[in-house]
């Protein structure tokens, strides 16, 4: 019982008979023969092993050690792994995704600057005193002052946010 116990102590605390052997200085045919139960530790290398595998001299001597808990350490560890995958490419798309949003955006923004810069402000030639057409020239002259005063800003916002968002190589 105590030879199963020590392996199961060992390799829940995930140590190999070196390891222990090194922290107990023994070699590790030392180990290897507790583990075969070929032979038994003493006294004082049984409260050595004890703190070193952190468990009292009781449980090594008792019960038999479940192996379960580092197998149930090791599955849930790797099912985090895999979320953790999952949110690294979730979070590299949607980098990805703002990425070309952002390019559209100065595209959108150099794109209506070039039609305002070519339409030459028509709204100073409109004919005012037609209500039809007042209401679509004050509508065209706020989206343009408003337009203007704006476009730097978000294009300089948007290059910035493409700078911050693009594939490091």
């Amino acid at each position: 019982m105590l030879n199963e116990n020590i392996k199961a102590l060992r390799k829940s605390k995930g140590l190999s008979q070196q390891e222990l052997a090194i922290k107990l200085n023994v070699v590790r045919q030392t180990i290897s023969k507790w583990e075969q139960g070929l032979s038994v530790p003493d006294s004082d290398l049984l409260i050595a092993l004890s703190e070193a595998l952190e468990t009292p001299v009781s449980t090594l001597l008792g019960e038999p050690v479940i192996e379960s808990e580092a197998d149930a350490v090791k599955a849930l560890s790797e099912k985090l792994e895999i979320i953790n995958l999952q949110f690294a490419r979730r979070k590299a798309t949607r980098k990805a995704i703002l990425h070309w949003l952002l390019i559209a955006l100065c595209a959108g923004v150099v794109i209506i600057s070039a039609v305002l810069v070519t339409v030459n402000s028509p709204y100073l030639g409109w004919d005012y005193s037609a209500p039809e057409t007042a209401v679509m020239g004050v509508a065209f002259h706020a989206f343009e002052w408003l337009f203007v005063r704006l476009a730097p800003i978000v294009l300089i916002a948007a290059l910035i946010g493409i700078f911050m968002t693009r594939k490091k190589v």
